[in-house]
């Protein structure tokens, strides 16, 4: 990955989860968007194609999105 490539997103922390999506998919169409909630069980393996963003019950973002 370049320099210029973005792998994380700590300006949509706190924003909802459309919006964030919205704002990564602009960053980097390249990548595949997963929501989910708080606590859910993820697989262990690292995709740099993927970011997930976790959501809170009021389904905003609860942490640093980032690929992986």
């Amino acid at each position: 990955m370049g320099d210029k490539t973005k792998t994380s997103w700590p300006e949509v922390e706190g924003l909802p989860a459309a919006a964030a999506k919205h704002k990564i998919l602009a960053d980097r169409p390249d990548v595949h968007v997963v929501v989910l909630p708080v606590g859910s069980v993820v697989t262990a393996d690292y995709d740099i194609k993927r970011v997930r963003v976790f959501v809170n019950r009021a389904g905003n973002v609860a942490q640093v999105p980032k690929v992986g």
